[in-house]
């Protein structure tokens, strides 16, 4: 009996201790937010692309108040604004209590956030704080409201489905206008009869039920949206054209080649590419080149609108002007590629 009263006095002891030290605990919990210094509310900011990673600001904000004595991690959140944060996007995350934006790294939550290139829109900050990964011991700091003109480096788009790939808008080949808000597509597509052009629908998607153009029944280059025709052509590689706004449209058949003081045939003759199905890019298994001057020609003529011998600042080929091989001499692959509308390269590989 004296044994079982001295374990359970050593249990009542070890539970009295157990209950006097949770007593003792410190429950953590947020006392006040983060308060956003920088940017001030009303901030406004034109993004420009050739300033790229360039800084633009900096976000700056008090530390947030929490009743115990830990790191913080802060989350900068950003929505339209009049949203309610319905959608919210993450720029950026820190246990700092500051972040740099750069041009090119607001530009991509501005578009993300839903914003139209070149026109200004509203964009709501705040930054949300937290104790580690616990999620309920967030606290948030005042919103402000800045004003963001964002832009697009890509180029707007139309598919060309037809009977060359199944009549397929998802994966049919491209042609790009010449920038943001331009309707002048163009790009080069192999064809095999039939097609049509088609547009993206809201979700950016090619599909059947969005607006589509045919040839309006006379086959002279004119586009129309209702009771159109399918457009043709007989099987080859052409250049393809077409203006939305103007509803016109051409198919120029073009065959390649490279020419020039670095090939076997120097300026007298072009030596011919062939239409790789598979990469859809153009290509010589080998040929010998020599240092020296050289350009792409289409259809062995000058003077016919296909003359690609420009990289301009972007690394794409453009029209006009020489090349230069300045290699080994020696036999090369070349690969000319003019599956990316607008923008063309090509690659010389030693073989």
């Amino acid at each position: 009996m004296k044994k079982i009263f001295k374990i359970s006095a050593l249990a009542l002891l070890f539970f009295a201790g157990v209950s006097c030290e949770n007593d003792d605990q410190t429950i953590a919990s947020a006392s006040g937010g983060p308060e956003l210094l920088t940017p001030l509310d009303g901030s406004t900011y034109e993004l420009d692309p050739a300033a790229g990673s360039d800084e633009l600001t900096t976000l700056v904000w008090n530390h947030a108040d929490y009743s115990v004595q830990t790191e913080v991690n802060y989350t900068v959140e950003v929505a339209l604004a009049d949203t309610d944060f319905e959608t919210i996007i993450t720029a950026g995350t820190t246990t700092n209590r500051f972040i740099v934006w750069t041009h090119e790294g607001l530009n991509a939550v501005a578009l993300e956030a839903g914003l139209t290139p070149y026109t200004e829109g509203d964009l709501e900050v705040r930054v949300k704080s937290a104790l580690g990964s616990n999620a309920e011991m967030v606290a948030y700091s005042n919103v402000i409201t800045i004003s963001i003109t964002a832009y697009t480096t890509d180029l707007p788009t139309i598919a060309v489905p037809g009977n060359h790939q199944g009549w397929a808008p998802a994966t049919a080949p491209l042609l790009a206008a010449s920038g943001f808000g331009q309707t002048d597509y163009e790009g080069y597509v192999w064809l095999d009869g039939e097609f049509k052009f088609i547009a993206k629908n809201s979700a950016g998607v090619f599909a059947w039920g969005n607006t589509d153009w045919g040839d309006d029944g006379t086959f002279s280059g004119v586009l129309v949206e209702t009771g159109e025709s399918n457009c043709t052509a007989t099987t080859g590689y052409y250049r393809v054209k077409a203006n939305t706004t103007d509803l016109t449209y051409s198919a120029a058949p073009v065959s390649w080649g490279i020419i020039g003081a670095a090939t076997p045939t120097g300026w007298d003759s072009d030596t011919d590419l062939t239409y790789n199905p598979t990469t859809k890019k153009l290509e010589i298994a080998s040929i010998a080149l020599v240092p020296g001057a050289f350009k792409f020609r289409g259809n062995n003529a000058w003077s016919n609108g296909f003359d690609l011998g420009t990289v301009n600042a972007d690394g794409y080929l453009v029209d006009g002007g020489d090349l230069t091989f300045s290699g080994a001499a020696g036999n090369y692959k070349v690969i000319l590629d003019l599956s990316n509308p607008r923008r063309y390269t090509y690659e010389l590989i030693a073989l």
